[in-house]
């Protein structure tokens, strides 16, 4: 299976077509025009956002995205309680679309499967409001950060056409802050001049969902753009209330605990030792999508409590760990490659029990020691995070409909946005300015 796996991705980074072609061309043109272009990230506004009131409550937000996943921004609305209507989303993953549905009012022919393929000038002044984030493994510190090489890289281009087709009000970008240094700031620079020529009036910079309300440790960068010059300042942070242990689950399936061999290994001395590795955090470390398998990451550690523990059979999951599936443990070969701190060109952090999660990743599934994924004991056993306890972690609440399997799940909530940030977002900019007049 990593054999069929690696193939895959050099074929997505190989990947050539007319499209692609033509994407990277024009690529290489704008590079030229900004080579030496320099270009700082937006401010920090001063006020609270989480004060602020939407002007136009009832207005209708004509809403489209693309790499759409699993909706963050159609739960952002959906939890701010806004008029939104979907006009088109898409996603070339077909997990993706079959969580998207369960949870969106969407039809059959508002989806697009591959974005490359999508026309959109139907839609022309049809949209206010156009988000999407274009895959990040082109750029990603834990990718091999071929840029505008890897053809996943040019899929920004496609999202950029969708802006000139659409012409929305409004957009929104998001990727990983690798972006911003990616070949010394020069890929940041075409994509940022590419949005302006399109003109619109273009801010960014990159946040950490630990200040906006989400105890996990994911900084990502958020581009925002504007059909007319408008003055924008990013949110700012607000004090984080919650601790990771607030986002756990009360009851839990025993597949997600450790058997005793598991238990050890990350409760060893050596591990908690280690940067990548953390136990009982208050603010989870990054999330990735490979964390079903990885024992990188967060852990968490219930003790018995003195009442507990006078209570025959108070907890049904205080048990024997050897009672645990085999498949949840990676064996001591996986574990050592994993667990490594890294190689001369790659290093990674060891520590566990974090207070914020680390981000979740759509790899979370795969055991690879770039895969930092969380992990959380319960009443004396150690068990990792549920995929539930993920989308909590990424902002989305209970009402979200869990309709495929666990390393699915895992993969879509780490490739997802962080629906808190997104909120503090669409607050501090009045989404509701850019709706549709009645």
């Amino acid at each position: 299976m990593a054999t069929n796996r690696a193939t895959k991705t050099e074929q997505s980074i190989k990947e050539n077509s007319e499209k692609i072609s033509q994407a990277r061309k024009a690529i290489s043109k704008k590079s030229l025009d900004v080579q030496n272009v320099n270009i700082s990230q937006e401010d920090l506004a001063h006020d609270n956002w989480k004060e602020k009131q939407f002007a136009f409550p009832n207005r209708k937000i004509r809403l489209a995205t693309a790499f759409s996943g699993i909706g963050a921004i159609e739960h952002a609305f959906q939890r701010l309680k806004l008029n939104y209507e979907i006009v088109f989303a898409g996603d070339i993953d077909e997990n993706c679309k079959k969580s998207y549905f369960a949870n969106y009012p969407i039809s059959e022919d508002r989806w697009f499967t591959d974005i490359r393929e999508f026309d959109a000038t139907k839609y022309n002044g049809q949209v206010d409001f156009l988000v999407g984030g274009a895959p990040c493994q082109a750029f990603s510190m834990v990718g091999k950060r071929l840029g505008f090489e890897d053809a996943r890289g040019t899929l920004f281009y496609e999202f950029a056409r969708l802006i000139k087709e659409t012409q929305p009000k409004a957009f929104l970008f998001e990727n990983v802050k690798g972006l911003l240094n990616h070949d010394e700031g020069k890929t940041w620079n075409v994509i940022y001049s590419i949005f302006e020529e399109l003109g619109y009036d273009v801010h960014f910079r990159v946040l950490n969902s630990k200040d906006y309300g989400i105890p996990q440790n994911r900084e990502r960068l958020y581009c925002v753009g504007f059909k007319t010059s408008t003055k924008f300042l990013f949110p700012a942070p607000i004090e984080l209330e919650y601790r990771m242990y607030d986002f756990l689950e009360d009851f839990v399936d025993t597949k997600y605990f450790l058997r005793e061999k598991g238990v050890k290994f990350v409760t060893s001395h050596k591990n908690k030792q280690k940067c990548y590795t953390q136990v009982n955090g208050d603010i989870a470390l990054c999330q990735k999508s490979n964390q079903q398998f990885n024992w990188h990451g967060d852990f968490v550690y219930h003790p018995l409590s003195e009442e507990d523990a006078l209570v025959e059979d108070y907890d049904d999951f205080v048990f024997d760990v050897r009672d645990v599936e085999e498949k949840y443990y990676l064996s001591d070969k996986v574990a050592k490659y994993v667990l490594a701190g890294g190689t001369k060109s790659f290093r990674t952090s060891t520590r566990t029990d974090l207070d914020v999660a680390r981000p979740l990743l759509q790899t979370m599934h795969k055991m690879h020691r770039a895969g930092v994924d969380n992990y959380v004991t319960h009443k004396g056993r150690i068990r990792k995070l549920t995929p539930r306890e993920c989308l909590r972690l990424m902002g989305f609440k209970d009402t979200f409909k869990i309709v495929v399997s666990d390393t699915a799940m895992y993969q879509e909530s780490g490739n997802s946005i962080v629906v808190d940030v997104l909120i503090a977002i669409l607050k501090q900019m009045d989404i509701t300015l850019y709706g549709e007049e009645k």
